[in-house]
């Protein structure tokens, strides 16, 4: 009798949770974007983003692993948002209490 293997469980409006990988979004909730990624979102280079991050005036990168580190990509959009005067996207986000 052949082994039967259980589907992988549905992610979101993917498919499978491999599918959501393929596209390069591993849940619904957002994802990660490592120093390339934030480097091609926001055409500023390496030295800039880092300058900006320890003056305090960009989104806080998050320790992954020991050795690797990243910024959640809802976090730089919304930066992004605001340089360009824009509203951002989630309610309440950006706005002084």
């Amino acid at each position: 009798m052949p082994h039967q293997v259980a589907p992988l469980p549905s992610v979101g409006k993917h498919k499978t949770l491999s599918t959501a990988k393929r596209a390069g979004r591993a849940t619904d909730a957002g994802s990660f974007l490592r120093i390339d990624d934030v480097i091609a979102s926001t055409g500023l280079s390496r030295a800039t983003i880092y300058r900006l991050l320890a003056a305090g005036d960009f989104p806080a990168k998050i320790a992954l692993t020991i050795r690797c580190v990243g910024w959640w990509e809802a976090d730089v959009t919304a930066w992004l948002e605001s340089r360009l005067g824009r509203p951002s996207s989630e309610p309440g986000e950006g706005q002084a209490a």
